[in-house]
């Protein structure tokens, strides 16, 4: 596509990008934090970030290397980013709330309220104002405790995550929460990976990856489906470099053509000073949205033929007899699919599947990796297994070099869960907890997220408590999700930064300022750190190093311990107060609960940390069999009517989930904007629209949804299928459309029609 320029002075569209990183993704960094902090600030943080003593990145959960850390710096462009947004200079003063009503703040943007800076003390909004006031913590916990001791029933809460919260304050999270009485810990887990836990753990027996780091060093085939590490988690294509270097190749599986999967420029590097790229991607699908079902299975039907010439020789047999069961069944389906009928649902020409399929024959040793761009769809369950399946078909789990890899997000997501942060805990887990505490905490499934919008609509939830988290931007169906929080009776948040969620509030409402990841954390005289847990479960600390912002913030855990204690009085069997001391207190009582935490204060001091254990990493399946489980699936069916594409939601690279960092996407050459439509250009020509239109999306399942001025840029994309960037295009995405078992929202495939403003 040739360089174009809008009539709008606001919006520019250039060539997109095919190489990420480089020089420019430096001077982007320095921008971005020379504008929130001074120099000096910036260094010193900067060369601290995820160190062996230093800040864990808030952005991220890619891990570090287990034994060394770079003295160049340890961060990406976009860690550098989240470090701006966090350890800026800016605070939001009285003056701000005193002079902003709720009313006018709730139509502000995300990228306008993250700007105003760090929030420097509790603040409160009374029943009947229209703004928010400074109030003492001692008394917005009273008023907390108050509400919740005067609820009908425990399950009127909602008690909310982010996946940044530690594990130390994860854990007294959930320990409160159902010593109060409930289990509806709904976390954004429910919006992102949630079909990735559901999938592995009914094929695998353990919800989480299976790879290590080094595993990449040691392979012979990556594939990436539904993920764009060069935005999403930059310090990933370093990894894909030094794979390539070892003889590796890697096939690409997405809708669009991304930057970070082509090539890489290492800024740490004589050849990323000078520009020259490191080749990443060997073969390039660009699938259909939704297409990966079809598309795994066209390559293991062909995978069959090659194995029915070639007994053994294909198929690593003595795995799949020794260590899985239904192997005859999904032979028995496989032989029933026809090829030219899956490679026209994949959107995938049957001579590019061969291409794929010879890659996978000649590789003993693979890894799949996948993110969002798989496991929001009706069928995200099925896409996962299908992953399964093909890993099983090769021996490619339970050995080096191989495995499968969620991408996780959040910095801690998967540690959350790990800590007990789940709506649906396993028997064994509260058992232990009533255990340990003699407790009397509930079985019974709790609410997850979308669950809890439905909840707090309906009027059957009271309060909503947030710890940490942009609640109304992650979710879909915007306006819905703001009508379930006004209807609170409470809505509280535990945040560093203004985010849109702390303006649609209950009658009352409380934002809870707490210290950020870089901040310096101070108790009884001690400095203090928390831990985390990566994408490859491996424990870690994270220790803040800079001064805070304000000395009116409060930890995550000394905030959740203040909380029980208001809440629970002398009822409580859990010492608080001891919790309180010391962090390692705290984690002497996870270790007492959760498995695989033996001597945690200890280990979780070792450079690195420690690794948690991974039963199918080791080869051994906690399924009801005891062996990895091969599935079924159906072809995805998708009918559109002329006027009709199916829609995902992306992130632009000034973006982290719901934080703006900037109005670019520098990568996909869209500048200045954020509410734009990529549309491919045969679909522009054909629907009488043309590069620049501003349009109006809008979808039709239960009801009409609209959002408007959206801009057309003409993309390389799959015909009929199109994207946007989330949360703009959150509004039209209907709660009720979520994947089948794990409920998740399907923001990455949702009918639309596009219509022209006149």
């Amino acid at each position: 596509m040739k360089s174009k320029k809008t009539n709008n002075k606001e919006h520019k569209i250039t060539e997109p990008k095919t190489k990420a990183g480089g020089v420019p993704s430096v001077v982007s960094a320095t921008k971005h934090l020379l504008k929130e902090m001074s120099p000096f600030r910036a260094s010193k943080v900067m060369f601290q970030l995820n160190q062996f003593n230093g800040p864990d990145c808030p952005g991220c959960a890619w891990p570090d290397a287990d034994t060394e850390r770079s003295s160049l710096g340890e961060y990406c462009e976009n860690g550098a980013k989240a470090i701006a947004e966090e350890a800026t200079s800016k605070i939001v003063t009285l003056n701000f709330f005193k002079n902003n009503k709720i009313s006018e703040l709730k139509e502000k943007d995300e990228f306008y309220l993250g700007k105003l800076g760090r929030i420097a003390q509790p603040v409160y909004k009374k029943s009947g104002s229209d703004n928010y006031e400074e109030i003492s913590w001692d008394t917005a916990f009273t008023i907390i405790g108050n509400k919740l001791s005067s609820l009908s029933s425990p399950n009127e809460t909602i008690f909310y995550t982010s996946g940044r919260t530690s594990n130390e304050a994860a854990f007294l999270y959930q320990l409160f929460a159902r010593e109060y009485g409930t289990n509806n810990l709904p976390d954004c887990s429910n919006m992102c990976h949630e079909s990735s836990g559901v999938a592995l753990t009914e094929t695998i027996g353990v919800g989480k990856g299976t790879v290590k780091l080094e595993d990449f060093y040691n392979t012979d085939l990556i594939i990436i489906a539904g993920q764009n590490p060069g935005t999403n988690h930059p310090r990933m294509m370093k990894a894909l470099q030094k794979a390539k270097a070892n003889g590796a190749k890697i096939i690409s599986i997405n809708p669009l053509k991304e930057a970070g999967l082509i090539g890489f420029d290492d800024p740490q590097s004589v050849k990323g000073v000078f520009g020259i790229a490191s080749k990443l991607t060997d073969l390039y699908l660009q699938v259909r949205i939704n297409g990966d079902v079809p598309l795994l299975k066209a390559i293991m039907f062909l995978l069959f033929q090659e194995e029915e010439k070639a007994p053994g020789k294909i198929f690593d047999l003595d795995f799949i007899k020794n260590n899985t069961d239904g192997f005859e069944n999904f032979i028995k389906d496989l032989k029933q699919q026809d090829l030219n009928s899956l490679s026209e649902n994949c959107g995938i020409s049957i001579g590019e599947i061969r291409q794929a399929v010879e890659l996978i024959i000649k590789s003993e040793r693979i890894i799949y990796c996948w993110a969002m761009g798989l496991t929001q769809h009706k069928n995200a369950v099925d896409n996962i297994s299908e992953i399964v399946n093909l890993l099983l078909l090769k021996g490619s789990i339970g050995k080096p070099g191989a495995g499968a890899c969620p991408v996780r997000g959040h910095s801690n997501v998967q540690g959350d869960r790990t800590m007990g942060i789940y709506e649906k805990p396993k028997h064994e887990f509260i058992d232990k907890l009533n255990e340990v505490y003699d407790l009397n905490a509930p079985f019974d499934y709790g609410l997850d997220t979308v669950e809890s919008m439905t909840a707090m609509h309906t009027g059957k939830a009271k309060v909503f408590f947030a710890m940490g988290g942009n609640f109304l931007s992650a979710t879909p169906d915007t306006n819905y999700t703001g009508e379930a929080l006004e209807n609170c009776e409470l809505t509280v948040s535990v945040a560093t930064k203004l985010n849109r969620t702390h303006f649609f509030t209950g009658e009352e409402s409380l934002i809870l300022p707490c210290l950020g990841r870089t901040d310096l954390d101070i108790k009884n005289n001690k400095e203090q750190f928390v831990s985390v847990e990566n994408s490859m479960g491996i424990v870690h600390q994270s220790r803040g190093t800079l001064k805070p912002p304000s000395v009116k913030l409060l930890s995550e855990p000394e905030i959740v311990c203040r909380l029980a204690k208001a809440t629970l009085n002398s009822r409580s069997k859990v010492n608080w107060d001891k919790m309180l001391e010391h962090y390692d207190n705290i984690r002497d009582e996870i270790e007492k609960v959760i498995p695989g935490f033996d001597n945690y204060n200890k280990r979780v001091r070792n450079n690195g940390g420690f690794y948690l254990p991974n039963s199918a990493r080791d080869g051994n399946f906690n399924t009801l069999s005891g062996k990895a489980m091969f599935t079924t699936s159906e072809i995805p069916t998708l009918e559109l009517a002329d006027d009709e594409y199916l829609m995902m939601t992306i992130r632009s690279h000034d973006q982290f989930n719901t934080t703006i960092y900037g109005l670019d996407d520098r990568y996909r050459g869209i500048l200045n904007g954020r509410r734009v439509i990529l549309m491919n250009k045969a679909d522009i020509k054909k629907a009488g629209l043309k590069h620049n239109d501003t349009v109006n999306l809008a979808t039709y399942y239960d009801k009409e949804r609209m959002v408007e001025n959206f801009k057309i840029v003409e993309y390389d994309i799959k015909e009929r299928c199109v994207a946007t960037y989330f949360p703009e295009a959150n509004p039209i995405i209907p709660y009720t459309e979520t994947a089948r078992k794990s409920n998740t929202p399907v923001s990455k495939s949702i009918i639309i029609k596009i219509s022209k403003q006149k």
